[in-house]
């Protein structure tokens, strides 16, 4: 695949496709909550720093390569959606793949079946290796398998969205389970939040319309 993709644009794409299989029911993301989907900490790496003017570059480069589109359904606040699967055809498990490639980079089978788990669920290793196949072989190949690290056994998978990154030790302790839970619940409440506050500033519309339309006839 082409390689036409910058490291802002990559995160907003792969934390559209988290957040669209993850927390269903607050996706589209707006502005405000895109940018956290980016910054947040956990399920990251690198961990950035993005502020909204980033984010709102790299989301209207992405519109004009056709990756993301505004909801037609954003109401009074600007939501924004990805187009990976009707753009390449990729079904639910294809895109859980390429989502954790995408927002923590190069990794095993292994660990993208462990981390892939809360997008998608896959029953063994053999299912993600699969996936990974049918990604490789495409015309246009979206992953590639990197060459082995230095006293490592098993090889790591990279996606082509973008150039492929220098080797980098990964010095992260794996994430306890109960850690990961908390940083899913913080994670919703983040999202909850920015909804309370869009639908706050749309009721605010929504009551200066009124008042306008009374003053009419007054």
């Amino acid at each position: 695949m082409e390689k036409m993709l910058g490291d802002v644009e990559v995160r907003v794409l792969g934390s559209l496709i988290e957040k669209e299989l993850t927390t269903p029911e607050y996706y589209p993301l707006s502005l405000n909550a895109l940018t956290n989907a980016c910054n947040q900490k956990s399920n990251r790496d690198p961990v950035m720093a993005l502020a909204e003017e980033d984010v709102v570059r790299a989301v209207d480069s992405l519109r004009f390569k056709q990756f993301v589109v505004l909801s037609a359904d954003s109401g009074r606040v600007s939501k924004y959606r990805h187009l990976l699967a009707e753009k390449l055809g990729l079904m639910q498990a294809e895109l859980a793949v390429v989502c954790e490639l995408l927002v923590r980079g190069p990794q095993t089978i292994g660990e993208l079946r462990t981390r892939g788990e809360r997008m998608h669920p896959f029953g063994d290793l053999g299912a993600v290796e699969e996936v990974l196949d049918e990604l490789i072989q495409r015309e246009k190949p979206m992953i590639t398998l990197l060459p082995k690290q230095p006293g490592r056994k098993e090889g790591r998978y990279a996606q082509l969205f973008s150039a492929v990154p220098a080797y980098r030790e990964n010095t992260e302790a794996p994430q306890e389970a109960a850690r990961q839970r908390v940083s899913a619940v913080d994670e919703r409440i983040l999202i909850l939040e920015e909804e309370v506050r869009a639908l706050r500033e749309e009721i605010a519309g929504l009551h200066k319309g009124i008042a306008e339309f009374k003053a009419q006839f007054e």
